[in-house]
């Protein structure tokens, strides 16, 4: 398995594998949206061959209520292949995408998901950063990570995210 950056002749395979992965077409609707608004993004493919057998999908997001420079990324979605779940390939690609964020200057990452999966790569409950999200949702599912030791210290406020997702 090779993750890699999304290229152009990938998109027609990422939305198929992003259908395939969730209950309606609206995620992988929604990563189009976002690759068509104009947003910077972080865009990783895992394939196994020549097939895309997993995707993960970065984007900005805001911190409302906080004046500071903090540069925060989204991730969302992230999807495998039905037949490539729970073989470490959904692992690999949120890896290699922390890797990616730091990489390009990123200060943390937020996610809403599943808690007993994604604390393994360090996330924690936004509420330990008194930062929640814009949507109504448990505190154990909305969590950040921090990208750079003290990113978030004496950090408020809520993030908003693109207004893509509010098709969702």
């Amino acid at each position: 398995m090779n993750i890699r950056e999304e290229e152009d002749s990938d998109i027609q395979k990422v939305w198929k594998v992003n259908a395939e992965a969730f209950e309606t077409e609206g995620e992988a609707n929604l990563v189009n949206d976002l690759r068509n608004s104009g947003t910077s993004y972080i865009s990783l493919v895992a394939e196994e061959g020549e097939d895309i057998i997993g995707h993960i999908l970065f984007t900005p997001v805001d911190l409302i209520g906080d004046k500071s420079d903090v540069r925060v990324m989204g991730l969302a979605p992230m999807a495998v292949v039905v037949k490539y779940q729970r073989k470490g390939v959904g692992s690999q690609l949120v890896k290699v995408g922390i890797e990616r964020c730091k990489a390009h200057g990123c200060d943390a990452l937020v996610v809403l998901g599943h808690p007993e999966y994604y604390p393994k790569f360090g996330f924690v409950p936004s509420v330990d950063y008194r930062i929640k999200s814009e949507y109504e949702v448990p505190d154990e599912v909305f969590m950040v990570l921090e990208l750079s030791d003290g990113s978030l210290k004496n950090k408020a406020g809520t993030i908003r995210f693109h207004a893509a997702f509010d098709k969702l």
